[in-house]
């Protein structure tokens, strides 16, 4: 039995480029920190939180890269003469990415209370008919 590939089907033609996406967000290695939640707020919007509790807005980055969404978080320490007699809470950076579809666009970015929300819209897609004239050969 052969295995095949989304690239390779005989009936899907141009979508190499979405198995690559699919492979390279497998391999992103999103360990599960920070803790993130995905939620359809309307019919073509979505919210993307993440509890980045101990950061401030200087300490995070949001960046689209050819329609990856990437989310970075890096802790300064500022007061290196601190004597901690335990440190429980992690001051580590972090890189989140999502793969975003065509026609998804990133509104705005917001932080409260410890959540950065990431807004995100999808635009309504046009129907195409398009007709093909047949020349003779």
């Amino acid at each position: 039995m052969t295995k095949l590939s989304l690239g390779s089907h005989p009936y899907m033609l141009g979508f190499e480029q979405l198995e690559r996406m699919l492979e390279r967000s497998a391999k992103s290695g999103n360990e599960g920190y920070p803790p993130f939640n995905i939620e359809q707020t309307s019919e073509n919007s979505y919210r993307i939180t993440l509890a980045v509790a101990g950061f401030a807005e200087r300490d995070l980055s949001v960046t689209l890269e050819d329609r990856q969404l990437v989310i970075r978080g890096r802790q300064r320490d500022e007061c290196d003469n601190r004597v901690f007699l335990h440190r429980g809470i992690a001051a580590r950076q972090f890189q989140r990415s999502f793969l975003l579809a065509d026609g998804v666009e990133v509104g705005e970015a917001v932080m409260e209370n410890g959540l950065l929300h990431v807004d995100l819209m999808r635009a309504q897609p046009e129907t195409v008919v398009q007709t093909i004239q047949i020349k003779k050969g």
